[in-house]
């Protein structure tokens, strides 16, 4: 991250809403009707598979931006692959390009998208710390 660390505050206004505010930005979770709530906006987990897929995309855009490529019909496909078990065991993405999109680029665009931060962190994931504080009045 090139920003300065800065703590994220995690709200609950009511209902299975749990909100977050990180660098001034409002981010709304709710839980399904399914699970109690009002669908009102993408439960927390889903918000973590669009963050893989969109960090990969910004990667993307960037390299064919560089290059002049126009991205108006590419787009990237992010499959879930579940275990067995029902857990996701792979997560893939395709870098869908239209048939003009020069092929010697393919490799690079590839290479480009790997280069996303969030799949860089769960590749070697942070430590984890939970506690409870008593918040200063």
């Amino acid at each position: 991250m090139s920003e300065q660390p800065q703590d994220m505050i995690v709200s609950f206004p009511g209902g299975q809403k749990v909100d977050a505010n990180l660098f001034g930005f409002d981010i709304p979770t709710d839980q399904s009707v399914k699970s109690g709530g009002e669908a009102s906006a993408p439960e927390p987990f889903l918000l973590f598979l669009a963050s893989i897929g969109t960090c990969a995309g910004i990667y993307v855009l960037r390299f064919c931006q560089s290059r002049k490529i126009p991205t108006d019909n590419i787009q990237i496909r992010q499959k879930l692959i579940p275990t067995p078990e029902g857990k996701i065991g792979k997560i893939a993405l395709h870098i869908e390009v239209p048939p003009e999109f020069p092929e010697k680029y393919y490799d690079a665009l590839v290479r480009s998208a790997n280069g996303c931060a969030v799949k860089k962190t769960i590749l070697d994931p942070p430590e984890f710390e939970v506690k409870t504080v008593v918040r200063e009045q």
